[in-house]
Parts: C-alpha cells; sequence; structure tokens
C-alpha cells in the first residue's frame, strides 16, 4: 500500500506498480468504496485492540528509506510508515498538520512560519525541533544530496529557526505548492546525521524516524518488518507489526493471499472481477476500487535516433489502441489517458488531440518521414536500416508486460519490429532509467495533488536520478510551467496547465496510455478501515483486529 503520497503532499515518483492506497481527487462511483464484503468476520460491532500482525505482498523491494533519496513507490510506501512531514492532505484533499500543528501565511504568500509540535520524539528518544527541519531542508538543497526533489526547496529564499519549534520559510516569488511540498521530504534527525554523508551511513537500511511504525529487520529479496511506535504523537497504532513480503511474481502473491501468507495486495483486473468472485473470498476479504493519481505510459528516448522525428512518435501513438488496452489490460476498469493529468480533475484538459487509433494515418506519418517496406520482409526501413527497437519495462507488472505485448502486435502491423523486455526493478531504475540506456519504456507515474510537475518536464532535470528521463525539451513547457506554479489564481493555473497538455499532445514525448483504479484487498478480521476519497489507508493507525479474530501473538503488552 502506498501510504506516503499522504504524508509526502507534494512529490512525484515512479510507480513501481498499482499501489492500494494512492490518494484520489477524481469524481467517485462504486470508486471509493468497498465493491465486496464479508458476511462474518467482516461485520458486527467490535471493539479495538491492540495486537496482531498486518501482511502485504509486494511484487518490489524498497530501495532506500530515505524519502529525499527515495524515486520509486516501493521505497515511498516503506518510509511513510516511519516518517512524518509538517502536513499532509486529509480525507476532503485540504491540507492539515501533521508535524506542524499549526502555520501561518503571509498575506502575499511568501511566507509561511510553521508552529510545530511539541513534545514529539525520535526514536530513539531525543526530542523533535525546528532544528530537525532546517537540517533536512539544508540536507535536500545542498548539491552533494542525488534528489530528485530539490527544486521546491530552492524557491525558498530564507529559512529560519525562530525558537525550538517554530520554522519560518519565506519564498522570492510566489510559489503554489509551497505549503504542500513540506511534507515528508525534509524532516531528518539533525543528532544523528549532522556532519555526515547521508547516503553513505547506512541509514537509508536502517531509519530512524518518529512515525507509527519503526523497522526491527530488512531481510534482502524477502521482507521488512516494522513495528508500533507506542509512543506515536497521533496514539500508539493498533496493529502491532507491519511485514511487508517482497514476492515478483504477482501468481505468487495471489497464492500466498489465498493461504494466509499476506492479508492485503493490490489485485490485477483479472484478479479483481473474477479470482476473488467466489465465497471464500467473499467470507474472508474486503474489496475496494477507486481511481487513484496515477497514469501508465509509453515513453520514447528523445536522443535515440528513432525517436527525434515527431511523426514518427506520432505514428507510433495512431497505431495504439487505447481503448483495447483499457479493456483488454485492465478489464475495463479505469480510463484512457490523453496527458499527464487524470480525468475529472481540475487541471486535466479533455479537448488535447487523442490519436484515434488508425494503421493508415500511423503508415502516411511513417512514409511521410522516410520510412517504407522497401524489401517486402514485413519491416520498414530507411537508408538501410529496419525499424527495430526495445520496449522495456518492469519485472512482475503483468499490466505493462500485458500492454507492451499488445502494443508490440499493433507495431508489427505497420512494419515495425519491437522487442520486449522485463528487468528486475532496482535493475530497472539504476542500471537503465538512471543512465538513460533505453529506447522506449512502458512505466508509471505516481503524481500529486498539486498539478505542478516541474520535475517530469522542465529541460533542467534531464540530469541522472532525475525525472525528466525522456530528455524532452520545450522552452515554451518550461515557461508554462514556470507560470503555473509563480501564481496562485487557480484560473492562471489551470491555463498554463491545459496548454502544457496541448504541447504534450502535438509533440508526443510521451504516449499516455491509460489511468488506472486502484484495487485493493484486504482481509476482513482488519476492521476500522474507512474508503474515503483519499483511499483506505490515511487512518493505518487506527486499523485493529479484535482480539477474538487475531492470529499472531502481541509483541507488545
Amino acid at each position: 500500500m502506498n501510504r506516503t503520497f499522504l504524508k509526502k503532499s507534494h512529490i512525484l515518483f515512479i510507480s513501481l506498480f498499482l499501489s492500494f492506497s494512492l490518494a484520489s481527487g477524481c469524481k467517485k462511483s462504486e470508486e471509493g468504496k468497498e465493491t465486496s464484503s464479508s458476511s462474518k468476520a467482516g461485520t458486527g460491532n467490535f471493539e479495538p485492540a491492540y495486537g496482531d500482525t498486518l501482511v502485504e505482498g509486494s511484487i518490489g523491494e524498497p530501495s532506500i528509506l530515505v524519502p529525499m533519496l527515495a524515486g520509486d513507490s516501493a521505497s515511498h510506501s516503506v518510509a511513510g510508515m516511519i516518517f512524518n512531514g509538517l502536513v499532509k492532505y486529509d480525507t476532503d484533499l485540504s491540507v492539515t498538520g501533521d508535524l506542524a500543528e499549526s502555520w501561518d501565511i503571509s498575506p502575499d504568500g511568501l511566507v509561511i512560519t510553521f508552529h510545530l509540535r511539541k513534545g514529539v520524539k525520535w526514536f530513539d528518544g531525543a526530542d523533535f525541533t525546528a532544528d530537525d527541519v532546517m537540517f533536512g531542508y539544508k540536507t535536500i538543497i545542498d548539491e552533494k544530496t542525488p534528489t530528485a526533489y530539490k527544486e521546491d526547496f530552492l524557491q525558498v529564499k530564507k529559512a529560519e529557526v525562530l525558537d525550538s519549534h517554530t520554522f519560518r520559510v519565506s519564498y522570492e516569488k510566489p510559489f503554489a505548492p509551497a505549503l504542500t511540498s513540506w511534507g515528508n521530504l525534509v524532516v531528518l534527525p539533525k543528532h544523528l546525521l549532522e556532519g555526515k554523508d547521508i547516503t553513505k551511513t547506512g541509514f537509508g537500511r536502517n531509519p530512524v524516524g518518529m512515525g507509527q511504525y519503526r523497522l526491527e529487520k530488512w531481510t534482502p529479496g524477502q521482507d521488512l518488518k516494522l513495528v508500533s511506535n507506542r509512543d506515536y504523537f497521533e496514539g500508539r497504532p493498533y496493529i502491532d507489526s507491519y511485514v511487508y513480503r517482497i514476492i515478483p511474481d504477482p501468481a505468487t502473491l495471489f497464492l500466498e493471499l489465498q493461504a494466509g501468507g499476506v492479508d492485503m495486495m493490490g489485485l490485477t483486473p483479472v484478479q479483481y472481477t473474477k479470482q476473488t468472485d467466489t465465497g471464500f473470498f467473499r467470507e474472508n476479504f474486503r474489496k475496494f476500487r477507486y481511481p487513484v493519481f496515477s497514469y501508465t505510459y509509453m515513453g520514447f528516448n528523445l536522443k535515440s535516433p528513432l525517436f527525434k522525428d515527431v511523426r514518427v512518435r506520432k505514428a507510433i501513438a495512431h497505431a495504439i489502441n487505447k481503448e483495447e488496452l483499457v479493456d483488454t489490460v485492465l478489464l475495463g476498469i479505469g480510463k484512457p489517458a490523453t496527458g499527464p493529468y487524470v480525468p475529472d480533475t481540475w487541471p486535466y484538459n479533455p479537448v488535447v488531440p487523442k490519436y484515434e487509433y488508425s494503421k493508415e494515418k500511423a503508415s502516411n506519418l511513417l512514409r511521410e518521414s522516410g520510412w517504407s517496406d522497401s524489401n517486402k520482409d514485413g519491416i520498414i526501413e530507411k537508408e538501410g536500416v529496419p525499424f527495430e527497437f526495445t520496449i522495456l519495462t518492469n519485472m512482475g507488472n503483468q499490466q505493462r508486460m500485458n500492454a507492451a505485448t499488445i502494443i508490440q502486435q499493433r507495431l508489427k502491423e505497420i512494419g515495425i519490429k519491437a522487442e520486449i523486455r522485463a528487468v528486475e526493478w532496482s535493475t530497472f531504475i539504476n542500471e537503465f532509467i538512471d543512465k538513460r540506456r533505453f529506447q522506449a519504456v512502458i512505466l508509471g507515474w505516481s503524481i500529486g495533488v498539486d498539478p505542478d510537475q516541474y520535475d517530469i518536464w522542465h529541460s533542467s532535470k534531464i540530469g541522472e536520478k532525475e525525472f525528466n528521463f525522456v530528455s524532452y525539451n520545450s522552452p515554451e513547457v518550461d515557461a508554462l510551467l514556470e507560470k503555473g506554479r509563480r501564481t496562485f489564481d487557480i484560473g492562471e493555473r489551470k491555463k498554463a496547465y491545459y496548454r502544457i497538455q496541448e504541447i504534450l499532445a502535438e509533440e508526443v514525448p510521451y504516449i499516455f496510455l491509460y489511468v488506472p483504479d486502484a484495487m485493493p484487498i484486504v482481509h476482513s478480521r482488519f476492521k476500522g478501515i474507512k474508503p474515503t476519497p483519499i483511499g483506505i489507508s490515511y487512518n493505518f493507525n487506527k486499523w485493529f483486529v479484535p482480539k477474538e479474530l487475531q492470529r499472531h501473538s502481541s509483541i507488545q503488552q
């Protein structure tokens, strides 16, 4: 589950797979509600009780548990249990306090003064103070810190510790995401890390936070075990321990769910619609479905000679049938994507070019750009070079593999030979994405509620470990990104983001494929789950298992 979205507030990360607790601002029908309920364990009135263990199954392993250094959803998912930010999102998508009890914003919006909670302690017993926020802020803006999240904090003109529990930031220019940027990226224990290189201390695999859970053990390739923080400032979590099991194969993961080795996971469309539609699952589990701030895309390495011509990218867009992908890959549980925002949210532009499925238009564009099947062998070529490339994606994500397979077939029909290669997640990111060793990728973005996507699309963000790994460069988009973040007027911001989507649709650095729904399933012995527009895990510390239903011995009395 990816409950970190609520902590970090304004952050982007590469989506490993569809995590089931990402927040959503989309319109609801059955989404955001449980779609099946148990007949015994899921009904009745129960008293909250401490104890038991919740086991989540995941196909991917975290890389590091320091939020500012993590770029993937697996890392943020676990790190979000350990660290807190100054603010977070409430169930109605308003901003509420986390480590900050309150804040004051100057009339011009350029100065924010945070009033921090008192009595909050790090896991080692040290007091949390404004010095920890200042230390984290200085760390993330340090040029030596390898983070993709630096840009938001470089907007701060001045940061001040006014006293032990008051922290103030001043901005030179209006910065729309200013408040929401102060999530869990920048709060670090100064007393443990001062004077040290955060990338070499071992802190990333043995972190000290102040969140609802602390890491007890990390067995590489197998699992991470977290135990509850009895002194958590929002109250001791009812569930004593949380285990994050790493099971790379989705079929094996589902078998573990059936066998009782996993309590929750994100379902695939087939699992959601068919494999869990049985008496056993209705009796023992609860399913949920809701839209999320996430989309899947095929991105081109724009430095590759194959994809420099926009007509080629448009041709491939016309060759892909997005409705087919939604119907076949998602079994209808989702929507086609047309841009970097999800449908029914305020920055989403519904009238950008859609690139309808048309082999004729695709072939015409390829001919215009010099590609033809002169050898009559079914593969188009240009200057004697056949049009062949590899689609790279991450191992274990069956949706993306299925999408790649369908795209491969559609491209074959217009004379393009596409190979598919799936790579283990950490290798995929570290060796291929970060080093730009790919031609095309199928990936997903989990995006923030705020529409600012400077880190993905701005031309200054093409370096290693940055998020503009397709090397997109548009002076107009750069200017619009700057304009969108420099005004608090939602109407002006909307104009900027609408125009950005029009440009991206015209220049096709990505083919935006689909927006999937989250489909979590949780064992019905867990109570206190209340679906909202931001998902189900915003109140994870309030989930509980009644004493009579607990399976695991209590580790805390």
